[in-house]
C-alpha cells in the first residue's frame, strides 16, 4: 500500500474545494473526502447539507471523522514531496526546527514563534490569518537571543543611552527615561554609518599594510647593515690576524737568528779549540818521543825547536754569551699595538660616520630656559649671564638650574646632534624625558629622567647612580650625542678626536626625549663665558 501511495501524484490526494493536498481529511457519509476546514466552511454557508461532489442531501449535518488511512497516505505524500523538492540543511545553514528525521533548510524564521521553518512547515503562516500577522525574517539561528532575558519579550527597541536592545517592558521600566527607538530606525542609522566604518577599517588596513612594509623595509635595512658590518668586521679582523701572523713570524725569525748567531760563534770557537788541541797533542807526542832518545846530538837539535810552545789564543777571556731576548716580544707587541690602534681608529671613524647619518636639526626652546640664560635668535647658542630676566611664569621653565631644552622631541627611532664646547671650563649636556621636574632641586640621573655627561675643571663624568668617571684624552672641542630610542641607548662622542666617550645601555624610554644643554655659570672675570653651540654635522672632519 505504502509503495503504491508514494507513486501517486498530489492530484490523487487533493481536496476538490481548496484544490490543495488534504489537511486533516474527513469522509462524508457518501464516501467523498474533504479537508475538515473546507467542508465545515462550505456547510456553514449552506441551508441544506449536501455533498459538493455528488450533491447527495443529508437531513442533518453529518458528524465528520478523520479518515485515518487517507491522512497517513497524505503525510507520506507530503514527506516524499518535501524531501524531493526541498534542500536538506548544509553546514552553516539554519535548519527547520519542526522537521523530524531529515532536517530541511529553513527559508524563514518567525520572530513571534521564535521558530525557523522550511517551505512545508511555513505553509500555515502563509494561509492562516492569525499566523500571517507574525513577523517573518530571513532564517536566523539562536532566535532565543532575540528575547529579553528579564521579561521574556521580543527585543524590538534600541536604547540610545546604554546602546543595548530592549523589549517593550524595558522601555516602561529600567529604560523609561532613556531615548528609545524601534530597532528598524536604529538599524537605518547604523547602516548609514557602515560606510564610514568600512572606510575607517580600510584606512586601518592600509595603515597596517604600510606598517608591515615599514617593518619589512627595516628588516631589509638591518640585513644590509649587518652585511656591511660583517664585511667591515671581517676585513678588520682579517687584517689583524694577518698582522698577528706577521708579528709572530718576525718574532720567530728574530729569536731564531739570535740563536743561530750564538750557535755559529760557539761552533767557530770549538773548531779553533779543537785545532789547537790537535797541535798541542802532536807537540806532546813529539816531546814524549824526544824524552826517550839517547842520541845527545839529535836531542839537543830537536829540543831547540820544541822549547817554544805553538801559537795559541788566550782562552781565559773568551766566552760564548747566551743571546738576550728581553724586549723582543714587547717590540713585536708594540708593532701589533700600533696596527691595532690604526684599525681601531678606522672603526671609530666609521662608527661616528654611521651615527652622524641620523643628524637632526634642533633649536633651543626659550620657554624652557632658566631666566639667567641668553639664547641666540636662531636658537643655536646659549650662555649664562648673572642678570635675571623678568619672564612670565611657565610650567615648562627651569627655575633653579640653568638648563634649557630644545623645541624638538623624539619618541622613536634614532637621532644625533653635536654641541661645540670649545673654550668652556664647565658644561653639561645630554637628553631628558618630557616629564622631568623643572622646579626646585633636580637630580640629574637616569632614574630621574636625565642621561648626560658633565665637565668641570678637567674632570668628565657620566651622571649615573653611581657616577662614572670618564678619561680625557685631550681638551674637548665638540661633543656628539647619539640616541637609539628603541634600543635604549645613549652614546657620547669626542667629534674632533673621533673617539667614543661613553654609552648608557639598557635604558628604558616610554615618553618623548628632549636634547638639553647647560652652559655652566661664569664669573666676573669672564671665565666660562663662551656659549654652547649646537653645530651642524661635518662628516668630513
Amino acid at each position: 500500500m505504502a509503495s503504491a501511495n508514494t507513486s501517486w501524484s498530489e492530484e490523487n490526494f487533493s481536496c476538490c474545494i481548496c484544490l490543495d493536498v488534504f489537511i486533516s481529511p474527513v469522509t462524508t457519509p457518501c464516501g467523498h473526502n474533504f479537508c475538515r476546514t473546507c467542508i465545515t466552511k462550505f456547510w456553514d454557508k449552506q441551508v441544506l447539507y449536501k455533498c459538493p461532489v455528488c450533491k447527495e442531501l443529508f437531513h442533518t449535518r453529518p458528524d465528520l471523522r478523520v479518515n485515518t488511512l487517507l491522512s497517513e497516505m497524505v503525510d507520506q505524500l507530503r514527506t516524499s514531496v518535501r524531501v524531493k523538492d526541498q534542500p536538506c540543511v548544509e553546514p552553516g545553514e539554519v535548519p527547520c526546527d519542526v522537521c523530524t528525521g531529515t532536517q530541511l533548510k529553513a527559508v524563514k524564521s518567525c520572530l513571534v514563534c521564535l521558530i525557523s521553518y522550511c517551505h512545508t512547515h511555513l505553509e500555515p503562516h502563509q494561509r492562516v490569518a492569525g499566523l500571517k500577522k507574525h513577523q517573518l525574517v530571513e532564517p536566523m539561528s539562536r532566535l532565543e537571543d532575540r528575547m529579553c532575558k528579564k521579561h521574556n519579550q521580543l527585543l524590538g527597541f534600541f536604547c540610545k543611552t546604554e546602546q543595548v536592545c530592549v523589549c517593550q517592558f524595558c522601555t516602561e521600566t529600567d529604560h523609561k527615561f532613556h531615548p528609545v527607538v524601534p530597532l528598524k530606525e536604529e538599524y537605518e542609522v547604523k547602516t548609514a554609518q557602515l560606510g564610514k566604518i568600512v572606510s575607517e577599517v580600510q584606512q586601518m588596513i592600509q595603515e597596517r599594510k604600510r606598517k608591515i612594509k615599514e617593518i619589512k623595509d627595516t628588516v631589509e635595512l638591518s640585513k644590509k647593515d649587518a652585511d656591511r658590518e660583517m664585511v667591515d668586521g671581517v676585513q678588520v679582523l682579517t687584517a689583524l690576524m694577518r698582522r698577528i701572523e706577521k708579528c709572530q713570524d718576525e718574532f720567530h725569525r728574530t729569536v731564531e737568528e739570535k740563536l743561530k748567531s750564538t750557535e755559529k760563534q760557539a761552533e767557530d770557537l770549538i773548531k779553533e779549540l779543537e785545532h789547537e788541541i790537535e797541535d798541542l797533542t802532536n807537540r806532546s807526542s813529539e816531546v814524549k818521543q824526544l824524552s826517550h832518545t839517547k842520541d845527545h846530538l839529535h836531542f839537543l837539535q830537536a829540543f831547540r825547536s820544541l822549547k817554544d810552545p805553538p801559537h795559541t789564543r788566550d782562552w781565559t777571556t773568551v766566552e760564548v754569551r747566551p743571546p738576550s731576548y728581553v724586549g723582543t716580544l714587547w717590540r713585536s707587541l708594540d708593532q701589533l699595538k700600533e696596527t691595532l690602534n690604526m684599525e681601531m681608529k678606522k672603526l671609530r671613524d666609521a662608527e661616528l660616520k654611521r651615527v652622524q647619518q641620523y643628524e637632526v636639526d634642533v633649536t633651543l626652546d626659550p620657554d624652557t630656559a632658566h631666566p639667567h640664560l641668553i639664547l641666540s635668535e636662531d636658537g643655536k647658542q646659549v650662555h649664562h649671564e648673572d642678570v635675571e630676566k623678568n619672564l612670565a611664569d611657565n610650567p615648562k621653565r627651569f627655575t633653579e638650574y640653568i638648563y634649557v631644552l630644545t623645541r624638538q622631541s623624539f619618541s622613536s627611532g634614532r637621532f644625533y646632534f653635536e654641541v661645540q664646547v670649545k673654550d668652556k671650563t664647565e658644561w653639561r649636556l645630554g637628553v631628558a624625558r618630557e616629564s622631568i621636574n623643572r622646579i626646585g632641586e633636580i637630580i640629574v640621573t637616569p632614574e630621574m629622567g636625565y642621561w648626560n655627561i658633565y665637565y668641570s675643571k678637567d674632570n668628565l663624568v657620566f651622571n649615573g647612580n653611581p657616577a662614572v668617571c670618564l678619561p680625557l684624552r685631550a681638551e674637548l672641542q665638540k661633543v656628539g650625542v647619539f640616541v637609539d630610542y628603541d634600543e635604549g641607548l645613549v652614546s657620547f662622542y669626542d667629534v674632533e678626536a673621533r673617539v667614543h666617550i661613553y654609552s648608557a645601555t639598557g635604558c628604558t624610554f616610554s615618553e618623548p626625549l628632549y636634547p638639553f644643554l647647560c652652559p655652566g655659570r661664569y664669573d666676573y672675570e669672564g671665565i666660562n663665558a663662551a656659549p654652547l653651540i649646537i653645530s651642524p654635522v661635518n662628516q668630513t672632519d
